[in-house]
């Protein structure tokens, strides 16, 4: 019997640029985030928690988002960091 707590896996399939992808991959792996990236296919990850999801957003947004819309959320995590109450 599975407990309350228990998380459910989920398997995506990756839909980004094919020069992305190794990138993608390789920092997945980093983060001990379950994923396959076969020759010729779309890379395919395993999300089984809400970290691991976010985490994944944040390495397509990482490799994938301009440099302009980096460096905007940088900006405001910082002012949102840094604001006097």
């Amino acid at each position: 019997m599975k407990s309350l707590s228990s998380e459910v896996e989920q398997k995506y399939v990756i839909g980004v640029n094919w020069a992305d992808r190794w990138q993608i991959y390789q920092r997945l792996q980093e983060l001990d985030i379950p994923c396959w990236c076969q020759t010729n296919q779309p890379l395919q990850v395993e999300i089984d928690n809400p970290l691991a999801a976010i985490q994944l957003w944040c390495v397509m947004q990482q490799c994938t988002a301009s440099r302009q819309d980096l460096i905007w959320n940088l900006e405001r995590s910082w002012q949102s960091r840094y604001r006097k109450s």
